[in-house]
């Protein structure tokens, strides 16, 4: 009998097949549609059963968690670029521009990144990329070009905003996201900052919102 610490056998040639067809076709009707697309719609696309859909992935958030996983890893990429720019400020800059073109480029993702993604493997790359994003904000903080009370917990505003941005004028004005961006980003200036009216949210509280939304 096999060990509950075995890994996972891998799956067979058609097993496999069958999962990237779905993951193909879930992304393609994520990124136009956004993700509450039907999943029997889904299991069309890719030329599959729904009972073949349900076998891989039993739930809608296993197949979101399964398609944009790969955002998540390219947000720790980011966060570590941003770490070893040479200039502080333009790196958190780069930082926040990278991560909002990632939710203009894709319908369902911007949806997402609203939403949270709770899985065991999302939680440790969102992990890494807030230790990474904490060096970030202290070298611009020390460097006195963020200002002082700025929190990570504060990107949390970015995101949602732009991601509504996103949702109302990307049809019309596909590039109106990044003047909404510029405002936000002048907001975390240090320069003439004036100090901030309620404190930041508390580590942590910006995800739960977002798995509670």
């Amino acid at each position: 009998m096999a060990s509950s610490t075995d890994p996972p056998r891998p799956l067979r040639g058609d097993a496999r097949r069958n999962r990237e067809l779905l993951l193909d076709a879930a992304r393609a009707l994520f990124a136009e549609r956004g993700v509450d697309v039907a999943m029997a719609e889904i299991a069309r696309r890719a030329g599959v059963s729904n009972g073949t859909l349900y076998n891989r992935f039993p739930t809608r958030q296993d197949l979101i968690e399964a398609v944009f996983l790969d955002r998540l890893e390219k947000n720790v990429e980011l966060a570590e670029q941003a770490r070893g720019a040479d200039d502080p400020w333009q790196g958190f800059v780069d930082y926040v521009t990278g991560i909002c073109e990632l939710q203009a480029a894709d319908r369902g993702y911007n949806e997402v990144v609203t939403r949270g993604m709770t899985s065991p493997a999302a939680q440790q790359l969102q992990a890494t990329a807030t230790a990474a994003l904490g060096d970030v904000f202290d070298r611009a903080q020390r460097a006195g070009t963020l200002r002082a009370d700025a929190t990570i917990e504060d990107l949390a505003f970015v995101v949602w905003g732009i991601s509504r941005t996103v949702d109302m004028t990307g049809d019309q004005a596909p590039r109106l996201w990044r003047r909404h961006l510029a405002l936000l980003l002048d907001g975390f200036r240090a320069a003439a900052a004036h100090p901030l009216p309620e404190p930041p949210l508390a580590a942590g509280q910006a995800h739960q919102a977002m798995a509670t939304d």
